[in-house]
């Protein structure tokens, strides 16, 4: 069975509801090293996450918690997942929302 980001990406929906998930299929860019398998895809992924669930948590934690429900994935020849754990986005920190102007006192 070939593993999909979309499939990781439903994976880690389910485990960690997170608030930011982007998974990338980098399996290409790997193409003759080991771990690369017949096919390009399938064997290197990089993921993008944030999840109030890695709140206070060790880094060694937070991706603990990633590759725990990715567990039968790597049993299936996922050979590596290259993981950033993003900070959490709050609504005024987006690009979008206009910016607080400094309060000044009289």
């Amino acid at each position: 069975m070939t593993v999909t980001a979309a499939d990781m990406a439903r994976q880690l929906r389910e485990a960690l509801e997170p608030t930011q998930l982007e998974v990338l299929d980098e399996s290409a860019a790997h193409a003759g090293h080991a771990g690369a398998g017949p096919h390009p895809y399938g064997t290197h992924f990089r993921v993008r996450i944030a999840s109030p669930r890695f709140t206070g948590l060790s880094r060694v934690a937070q991706h603990r918690l990633v590759y725990d429900p990715l567990r039968q994935m790597i049993d299936q020849g996922v050979h590596a997942i290259a993981i950033e754990v993003l900070s959490p986005v709050h609504p005024a920190a987006t690009p979008s929302s206009p910016k607080a102007s400094p309060t000044q006192s009289s």
